[in-house]
């Protein structure tokens, strides 16, 4: 059973509550359920920088190592007791054999340490077995089903990755684009947490069956918090 909010201490983070859940946003681009200390991200894309160096696009190869840095400042912070990543975690099947040693240890340590459950993506349907947590197409935690890839509206109480939401909004003359993630209350899609992850605006066409009209926040990454966004506030790209 998940808990209520009067059953634990107010959290320090803005709250976004899907289906009656609340979760804490924090500006890493993570969301975190404080009731089951369990932490949700989405879209690591370990290795994406060396799959698109080894198709001739020089990118720096260390995208992985300053995704995994985020990810351990996060556990050791929060000391969650479940991370769930919500697919493609992976950029592709071939990025553990290009992964330094040193960013799979670290990997490993983490994914051992608590209870790490891979979601199966479309970049990575069969995540690897090296890095130990379970591998699962979907989880259910209550009202909430936990999936990689978003499905038509109502698809009440899922949280999704996939397209990698961003948001722009124009303050005080000056527009400003962010990662974010997007809510009706029903559902959430996060934001891409890998370092190399670009984003697909959420007035992108994309969306229109997934969060119909313009009923759902963009709830807009920050350095240091989360801010709430109206859609009908939002510009296009």
């Amino acid at each position: 059973m998940l808990k209520t909010r009067s059953e634990t201490a107010t959290p320090a983070h803005p709250v976004l509550t899907v289906c009656g859940v609340a979760f804490d946003l924090l500006p890493e681009g993570a969301a975190w359920l404080w009731q089951e200390r369990l932490l949700v991200v989405a879209d690591l894309h370990f290795e994406k920088g060396s799959a698109f160096a080894a198709r001739g696009v020089a990118l720096p190869p260390y995208d992985t190592r300053a995704t995994i840095a985020r990810l351990e400042t996060l556990v050791a912070r929060l000391k969650p007791q479940t991370l769930v990543a919500l697919g493609d975690s992976f950029h592709d099947g071939g990025a553990e054999a290009r992964m330094d040693a040193d960013d799979a240890a670290r990997i490993a340590r983490l994914s051992r340490a608590l209870d790490w459950v891979w979601i199966a993506g479309n970049h990575d349907p069969e995540p690897p077995q090296g890095f130990g947590g379970a591998v699962m197409a979907e989880l259910r935690l209550g009202p909430l089903t936990f999936r990689h890839e978003p499905r038509p509206a109502p698809a009440a109480g899922e949280i999704a990755g996939h397209l990698h939401p961003c948001a722009a909004v124009r303050v005080r003359g000056r527009r400003l684009r962010r990662r974010c993630f997007a809510s009706n209350g029903t559902r959430m899609i996060m934001p891409a947490f890998g370092a190399y992850a670009g984003g697909l605006n959420v007035l992108d066409a994309a969306y229109d069956a997934l969060l119909p009209g313009l009923d759902f926040h963009a709830w807009m990454m920050g350095g240091r918090t989360v801010v709430p966004v109206a859609a009908h506030r939002l510009e296009g790209d």
